[in-house]
């Protein structure tokens, strides 16, 4: 009669499994999780966990043994359980990367009303400066500051954010300085700002943490520091989306990408005006607004000739 019960207790568990139950261990009756298994399986039988794989059916054998040892002892492939990338299926490389210029920005693409969920890979993530962060992404008064400035002394090497290919090194005394562009193999091209000398060189395949320049004060710039941008297709991305700057680390090893990330760019995109002050010309007003001589006369239909009266408002954006 034991043997019978015993047999009848074996059976109604192996249903129980087999339909998906979860077993209970211990008095506090609280249900492991996949992860709990994967992490007990580990320390008590030493299993390697492999990448990429997932949980295989699991088959008992007649050892009737609540110790998560012998329950788990007759299973298949024991794999991690990685929330964040166990279903993740990576968007491809839009076509538009077909593109390969020495522009900044060759694709002109909006992503502000995108429809489609992009999946970015950036588990390999490698900080380009391990110092403190000296400005944020977002407006300055009345230009916006599309990336992040990263504390670096004159000499001080750039690393490479992630694996890629070195798309454009270029001085732009106005802006960025000495600067190189990097085309990623996970979709995200990453600007270098301000720099003092070139280590890299177009055309040259980087992996993460490679030297992609020296730390300078070129361009526009007050100070010593790394103008740091991420970009999908030319469109800015807020760097604090995807890095944790104390950390210097990325903050999820998937970056999810949708329309809410170029929220920002409805902002900009809003009509402003200067109004004209005493002493404003031009050339004052294109330096404080960041917006070109030329295209203040076209977006006004002005010339460079014409006098500015005080109080007249000068369309910017």
């Amino acid at each position: 009669m034991h043997n019978l019960r015993l047999y009848i207790t074996k059976t109604v568990l192996l249903i129980f499994f087999a339909l998906g139950g979860t077993f209970v261990f211990e008095a506090d009756a609280t249900p492991l999780t996949d992860k709990q298994v994967n992490k007990r399986l580990k320390k008590c039988m030493g299993i390697k966990p492999v990448n990429n794989t997932y949980f295989q059916p699991i088959v008992y054998t007649d050892c009737f043994d609540t110790s998560i040892e012998s329950t788990y002892n007759h299973c298949t492939t024991i794999v991690p359980i990685e929330d964040e990338i166990k279903f993740t299926a990576f968007s491809e490389l839009p076509e538009e990367y077909d593109i390969w210029n020495s522009s900044i920005n060759p694709y002109n693409i909006s992503l502000v009303d995108m429809k489609d969920t992009i999946m970015i890979d950036v588990s390999g993530y490698y900080p380009p400066s391990q110092k403190y962060v000296t400005s944020n992404f977002g407006f300055r008064k009345w230009r916006h500051h599309n990336g992040i400035d990263l504390k670096v002394h004159r000499g001080d090497t750039v690393k490479c954010a992630f694996d890629g290919v070195v798309r454009v090194t270029r001085y732009d005394r106005r802006g960025y300085g000495y600067f190189t562009i990097v085309r990623h193999s996970n979709g995200l091209e990453t600007i270098y700002g301000h720099m003092s000398r070139f280590l890299a060189h177009v055309g040259d395949t980087l992996k993460a943490g490679d030297a992609v320049g020296m730390g300078g004060n070129t361009g526009r710039s007050t100070g010593y520091h790394l103008h740091f941008e991420l970009r999908y297709l030319g469109n800015p991305i807020n760097p604090n989306d995807i890095i944790d700057f104390e950390r210097h680390t990325a903050k999820n090893r998937v970056f999810v990408m949708t329309a809410g990330n170029f929220e920002y760019k409805k902002e900009i995109d809003k009509i402003r005006y200067w109004t004209v002050r005493s002493g404003d010309t031009l050339g004052r007003i294109s330096q404080r607004t960041g917006v070109s001589i030329s295209k203040l006369c076209s977006l006004n239909g002005i010339t460079r000739k014409t006098i500015l009266r005080i109080g007249r408002r000068i369309r910017y954006t």
